[in-house]
């Protein structure tokens, strides 16, 4: 089984007097439709991981390899490439444009990739947002949609291109526990159509619907209850 994401030996700094070390030899390989949460207190490295892993930041060691293609010396056009043909973002804040509905918002997230013509991009948003379960509020703008609702347009937007890595930092941050539980279930949906799901989280009963959990501490895994052996 080929992993879809994976980090071999990672490392991650921050000049400084003294440096900050965020990542320190972190390895980790992440499978098609597997639902993984991270683990950690703040300043553990979790988001750090979740950055480098979604090519937001690059390693200061080690390798990151995203569907095979080893990533971490390509260009920023390079990056960007990869980021809109194979990965998805959903973060807390739910990044939405209020001035443009909820179709308008999702097909953003063809922009950047071999999105096609206008056309094609309305039409794929449409399907994703009736994937999450928001096919009637297709013209509604983030100032008219609840909080729940606003992070179903985030997802819909971070799934349009069929990546192969969804990653989400804190996607139930500002949601009450039962709309989170919703997000989760969604994403948990997402993960049983074949895309991986990495869940970075402090909210235990989040991480205990995922398949697998990572912990960790000063910038290193300390536990995996799911790693899969090479």
């Amino acid at each position: 089984m080929s992993a879809v994401l994976e980090i071999t030996s990672v490392s991650k700094s921050y000049p400084g007097s003294p440096p900050v070390h965020a990542l320190e030899a972190v390895s980790l390989r992440v499978y098609s439709g597997e639902r993984m949460a991270v683990l950690g207190p703040s300043g553990s490295g979790k988001t750090t991981l979740l950055h480098v892993a979604g090519t937001l930041e690059r390693p200061s060691r080690g390798s990151v390899r995203i569907g095979g293609q080893e990533v971490s010396e390509l260009s920023d056009a390079g990056l960007s490439a990869v980021r809109a043909r194979r990965l998805g973002f959903v973060f807390q804040q739910f990044h939405l444009l209020d001035h443009l509905d909820a179709v308008q918002n999702v097909a953003l997230g063809l922009l950047y990739g071999d999105g096609g013509r206008a056309a094609g991009r309305r039409s794929a948003a449409i399907t994703a947002l009736d994937r999450v379960g928001l096919g009637h509020r297709l013209g509604h703008r983030p100032a008219q949609l609840s909080g729940g609702e606003r992070q179903r347009v985030a997802i819909a937007r971070a799934v349009v291109g069929r990546p192969d890595v969804v990653l989400a930092d804190e996607p139930t941050g500002n949601l009450d526990s039962a709309t989170g539980a919703d997000i989760v279930g969604l994403l948990g949906q997402l993960a049983d159509d074949g895309t991986a799901v990495v869940v970075v989280t402090h909210d235990r009963a989040v991480a205990a619907t995922m398949d697998r959990r990572v912990e960790m501490r000063d910038g290193r895994v300390v536990s995996d209850d799911g790693a899969v052996a090479s």
